[in-house]
């Protein structure tokens, strides 16, 4: 195995980001996408990273100890993947959809994948990802049994990571749109109009979840993006189902994923917060209203972010009726679970409605999560009943 260059840390940390600071001296042979070796201080090694200078986080721990890795480590990774998902949590049983990489927790930093039955969706967000993609892509398929692949860069990201511009050859740039099943919905997938990697597959288990509360009930669906919660519910027989969200292009989703349901769903073009406001003066409730908003925070000091967790819960929550269900969810990796808990719970102490917490919920298995990464605990959903 030829010998890696290597980059010396002043601090360590098992956080898999590795912050500029925390660098002291690399190998000069050491180039930007490189597997190389992570040096403590005293010079014994602390671990395997993926080294980019020019990135805002310039070293990804992909592994810690003295073992020796190489690319072969990143294969098995792939194949740990497929074996979690399809294996371990037998996902193909109930669904064509589901995360197949998650970055950091699977070993491999800078790409997440989403399959949509024989499409795999790709977000790649750092240069060593990138890089590797023609030795990576083969694998993913073979582990996930698809056949082709949608690649998606963030242009900022790439100029921040210095990955050339233009789409990667083994991306299918024909790909537009697809169908997919979950849990026996049919939802349509919009590569080119979509947020991420197209489809929020994180809140699985939750659509469903909310589906079996709303037999009967009038149902409020507030940021519906794609109308997910919406159509879960009016399936399961809600009395009324109304969905509200400010992007045009995901209402027009919405309404093409009713219809493939064969459903009714009031929506709504309209930014929430003025919506609700109106509702309110019109003395608007429903029996049980979901509120997921898209991500409100972006750094650990955004107060303003956490202004709008505030009044968007405390504006959502005087639409519940007495006794109805209240579902809140935050996507913020910056905003910890306590955190918005107690954000959730301060503006409901202010109406004098003390929540009865039924659960806490995130996103499902096919997302896991490090214990050196809290951030990577990004959903999380309160289940209450409202007095």
């Amino acid at each position: 195995m030829p010998e890696l260059p290597t980059v010396q840390l002043k601090y360590l940390s098992h956080h898999p980001a590795i912050w500029p600071k925390m660098i002291g001296k690399a190998s000069p042979t050491a180039r930007p996408g490189d597997l190389v070796r992570v040096l403590a201080k005293d010079g014994s090694t602390f671990g395997t990273g993926f080294w980019n200078p020019q990135a805002r986080l310039p070293l990804r721990m992909v592994h810690h100890g003295d073992e020796e890795v190489d690319e072969a480590y990143f294969d098995e990774a792939i194949r740990r993947a497929a074996t979690l998902r399809r294996g371990l949590l037998q996902l193909d049983d109930d669904s064509e959809t589901y995360r197949a990489v998650h970055a950091d927790a699977d070993r491999l930093p800078g790409l997440v994948a989403d399959r949509f039955g024989e499409v795999l969706s790709l977000e790649v967000t750092t240069l060593a990802a990138w890089q590797r993609l023609d030795r990576w892509l083969p694998l993913l398929h073979e582990g996930f049994g698809t056949t082709r692949a949608h690649i998606r860069v963030d242009p900022e990201l790439a100029r921040v990571e210095c990955i050339s511009a233009g789409t990667h050859p083994a991306s299918d740039d024909t790909l537009r749109r697809t169908k997919v099943r979950e849990h026996g919905v049919t939802y349509e997938v919009d590569f080119a109009a979509g947020h991420k990697t197209g489809f929020f597959c994180d809140q699985r288990d939750n659509r469903r979840r909310f589906g079996q509360l709303a037999r009967g009930r009038e149902v409020l669906d507030l940021c519906c993006y794609t109308g997910g919660f919406a159509v879960n519910a009016a399936l399961a027989g809600a009395a009324e189902v109304t969905a509200v969200d400010l992007d045009e292009k995901a209402v027009a989703m919405a309404r093409r994923n009713a219809n493939l349901n064969d459903c009714r769903i009031k929506l709504t073009h309209a930014d929430a917060f003025t919506w609700i406001r109106t509702m309110i003066a019109n003395g608007r409730q429903w029996d049980l209203v979901m509120a997921d908003p898209p991500k409100f925070i972006f750094s650990r000091d955004d107060e303003a972010g956490r202004a709008k967790y505030h009044d968007l819960n405390k504006l959502a929550l005087q639409l519940v009726r007495p006794g109805g269900i209240y579902v809140t969810c935050s996507c913020s990796g910056r905003l910890s679970a306590d955190e918005f808990e107690r954000i959730v719970t301060r503006v409901a102490h202010r109406q004098d409605k003390p929540l009865q917490i039924l659960d806490r919920t995130g996103a499902g298995a096919d997302h896991p999560t490090l214990s050196t990464y809290p951030e990577s605990r990004y959903l999380k959903v309160i289940w209450s009943r409202v007095p």
